[in-house]
């Protein structure tokens, strides 16, 4: 993979990107998701996306802030983003974690940041609408796969079709778990759950999601949000670890073999 360059080189070249790739604190530090967000810029680079970073200059949107309360965090977090997103003049933002999109796309606005905004998914599927990426066949044809819907993609943007159209592509049998698209369940990360212990209760939430999941034997469990990732990661190691994949659909995409 090519390195990446920052806003901060295009902008000293006198250049500027046609997208800004907000990588989120996930894709950013955490080990498994640092894996969807090489997946993902390889395939922005195969396909000859002009794209940026914002590297050290990127801090989190808020998003956990404002979930778990503290509107003041969340209000200082975003003004100083959208400072950051000004100076470089960014109009438009793809970023592979449903928080981030949702929180830049519809809560950044009324406080002065105004961008289009589009999970990777969407993404992908434009891209692969326009003819600029091809993604027939691969590895995974014939794979039984399941996608779990991530709340703030589903729900909260009833973006439900543009991450099931990439999985079609790849030949495989798509099957849906009893709760999905706008009946989804909640992996049990959401509203900053992701940071804190589980209440007291029968069973945990990610563990009713991956039994859902297991009702309908898949081989793989997709996903398109890092903290679905990591709740149905940890519901496979305690219930079907060896047997079930969980992979984001960027990854699924990026090793097709026909890319």
């Amino acid at each position: 993979m090519e390195t990446i360059k920052t806003m901060a080189e295009f902008a000293a070249a006198g250049e500027q990107p046609e997208f800004l790739f907000w990588v989120g604190c996930a894709g950013s530090f955490d080990d498994r998701h640092k894996k969807v967000t090489r997946a993902f810029a390889e395939i922005l680079q195969k396909v000859g996306i002009s794209f940026a970073v914002l590297g050290t200059e990127e801090s989190c949107t808020g998003d956990p802030a404002k979930r778990s309360g503290n509107e003041f965090l969340f209000q200082m977090q975003a003004v100083t983003n959208i400072e950051v997103l000004s100076t470089y003049d960014v109009k438009k933002i793809v970023t592979a974690c449903p928080h981030c999109f949702n929180t830049l796309k519809n809560e950044y606005p009324s406080l002065g940041g105004n961008y289009k905004v589009m999970h990777h998914t969407q993404f992908l599927k434009s891209l692969l609408d326009e003819g600029r990426l091809t993604i027939e066949g691969g590895k995974f044809k014939g794979k039984r796969i399941t996608f779990h819907d991530p709340c703030f993609l589903g729900r909260a943007n009833d973006v439900y079709e543009a991450p099931r159209d990439l999985i079609k592509k790849l030949d495989v049998e798509l099957v849906e778990m009893k709760n999905c698209r706008k009946k989804g369940l909640c992996c049990g990360a959401g509203g900053a759950q992701m940071f804190k212990d589980a209440e007291v209760g029968q069973k945990e939430i990610n563990i009713e999601r991956t039994e859902q999941a297991m009702e309908v034997k898949p081989e793989i469990i997709a996903a398109g949000c890092p903290f679905c990732n990591t709740m149905m990661t940890d519901g496979v190691k305690n219930k079907a670890e060896g047997q079930i994949e969980v992979m984001d659909v960027a990854e699924l995409i990026a090793n097709a073999s026909d890319l």
